[in-house]
């Protein structure tokens, strides 16, 4: 009976966090739309966010809330903020297909700093998805990589680092409320754009309101209390590999609304990406029935 509900748990960890990739992968496309500055456009995504999370907490969720530690509190918020962040300006500065490259970096940080910091050791299954994942991207992305620019590059590289360290920081809230680290972010991304804000003043019309609403309620809120939920049941290097979908998810998007098709190599490397993420899964809970 206890196995039964631990492999429930976790498989409800891995959906969470699955459709959390679904809805941040989105944003590709919505951010094509909004013809903003783009560290305008994650701060007024990340004041939306924050004032959706809020309200879920206040209205939403009834009992005594469990209670964070503070060091994993701040440091959550800190290094999600700073993934936000460096990613956008990684994509000002190098290549889009880089950027995201470089960011999904994630999951070995997070295999690496969870051994470390919570002693959650990764196993085989997870060394050998993040192998299967690598070379997955660079067939994904092989027709899109480029020389870039080495500062752009070394901030992306930066962006996934803080992305693993982040989900390894969330994970040490499991037994509290990882969400309100996730909402202290989007405080901290509003608070570094406001002078952005103010310099590039947004223009708030019919194409631009309603995308940067979906953004902040759905695409960023809603993936947040999903990121959360997944956290608490699954470990942080588990998170960011089911997380790797988000960028192989991002092209459909703009295939199916802006008509740009993804060539035969693109394909075969999210064939792959896909088949790591589930055969980790797959094993992983099998493991945890006690079956493999």
């Amino acid at each position: 009976m206890a196995d039964n509900l631990r492999v429930n748990s976790k498989f409800l960890g891995q959906g969470a966090v699955f459709l959390c990739a679904v809805l941040w992968s989105t944003s590709g496309l919505f951010i094509r739309i909004v013809d903003w500055y783009p560290v305008v456009i994650t701060g007024i995504r990340s004041l939306i966010a924050a004032a959706f999370m809020l309200a879920v907490r206040t209205f939403f969720t009834k009992g005594p809330r469990p209670k964070n530690k503070a060091f994993p509190l701040w440091a959550g918020a800190v290094m999600y903020a700073m993934t936000m962040l460096t990613f956008v300006i990684a994509n000002k500065l190098t290549t889009a297909a880089n950027a995201i490259l470089l960011q999904y970096s994630a999951p070995v940080w997070a295999a690496i700093f969870g051994w470390i910091l919570i002693k959650e050791k990764p196993h085989w299954e997870h060394w050998a998805a993040i192998i299967c994942i690598a070379g997955g991207f660079f067939l994904f992305l092989k027709d899109g990589l480029a020389t870039g620019d080495l500062l752009g590059d070394f901030i992306a590289l930066l962006s996934g680092i803080f992305f693993g360290v982040n989900s390894v920081f969330l994970r040490m809230q499991k037994d509290g409320n990882p969400a309100d680290s996730i909402l202290l972010s989007h405080v901290i991304s509003f608070g570094i754009a406001v002078p952005f804000i103010i310099i590039f003043p947004p223009v708030f019309n019919y194409t631009n309101t309603l995308p940067i609403i979906f953004m902040g309620i759905i695409q960023i809120g809603t993936a947040s209390l999903l990121f959360s939920y997944g956290l608490r049941r699954i470990s942080a290097v588990q998170s960011m590999l089911t997380a790797a979908i988000e960028p192989l998810l991002n092209p459909v998007w703009v295939l199916l609304f802006m008509g740009e098709a993804p060539s035969s190599l693109a394909l075969a490397g999210g064939a792959i990406i896909l088949a790591a993420v589930v055969g980790a899964t797959i094993i992983g809970n099998l493991r945890s029935a006690g079956g493999c």
